[in-house]
Parts: C-alpha cells; sequence; structure tokens
C-alpha cells in the first residue's frame, strides 16, 4: 500500500473512532432503551394493581441481559453505570413509560385501569407482560 493510501486510510478510520466516540451512549441504543421502558411499565402497573406482581428473577435476569448487550456492543462498566445513574436520562424513560401506560388505557385517577392493561399485556404476551404474573 502506498504512503498516501495508508495516510487516506488511517485519516477515514480515525474519522471514524471520533464519530463512534462521539455518539457512543447507552441511550442511544434502541434494545436497551426499549426494555429499560418495558420494565418501568411493569413496575408501575405492578405497584399500582394488587392483582399482578412483578416477576422478580425474571425482571434481574432482563435487565442483565441488557447490561451483558451493551457490555458485547463494546460500553465499559463506567460507562454502563454512568448511563444506569443519570438522573435526566431516568426521568426521560419514566415519562415515556407513562406515556405508554396512557396510550394504554391507564388512568392516573382510576386503579382498575392499571389492572386492565396489566391482564391484558400479560395475555398478549408482551415484554411488559413477560416482566409480570
Amino acid at each position: 500500500m502506498t504512503t498516501h493510501k495508508k495516510m487516506i486510510t488511517a485519516a477515514v478510520l480515525g474519522m471514524t473512532l471520533i464519530a463512534t466516540t462521539a455518539t457512543a451512549n447507552p441511550a442511544n441504543v434502541e434494545r436497551v432503551t426499549e426494555g429499560l421502558i418495558a420494565t418501568g411499565m411493569a413496575y408501575e402497573l405492578s405497584e399500582k394493581c394488587g392483582d399482578v406482581d412483578a416477576r422478580l428473577l425474571r425482571g434481574l435476569n432482563f435487565l442483565f441481559g441488557l447490561k451483558a448487550h451493551l457490555r458485547q456492543l463494546g460500553y465499559s462498566n463506567a460507562e454502563v453505570d454512568a448511563f444506569v445513574d443519570d438522573r435526566a436520562e431516568k426521568d426521560r424513560l419514566e415519562a415515556i413509560a407513562r406515556e405508554r401506560l396512557t396510550a394504554l388505557g391507564v388512568r392516573t385517577d382510576d386503579a382498575v385501569t392499571y389492572c386492565t392493561v396489566a391482564r391484558a399485556q400479560i395475555a398478549q404476551g408482551t415484554q411488559v407482560g413477560r416482566l409480570l404474573r
């Protein structure tokens, strides 16, 4: 390879690494954010509906799986921990979870709607439903 081609190749690789680092954020990993939103929805439903419970072991395994996925993508433990500890990100995902629950029929002034949505999620076998029993 000529020196000129080596320099171009190195420059392209360098720009790719810079671009990847600039956008490298666990919040950009859809599988993880969707998983956390589903977990938040299941938690909210289990807290508000006495007829259903969260499946704690299944939920923990699911969350550990999300963390393992981030590690496989190359995120360090420090990056994952920083993401988990980010209060603004947590608030953002909780807001999305509550919006989705509302879209499914939950009304905060009617406790029965939480149970209706929880049972429907379980019956449909959604990720939210699989985290409940």
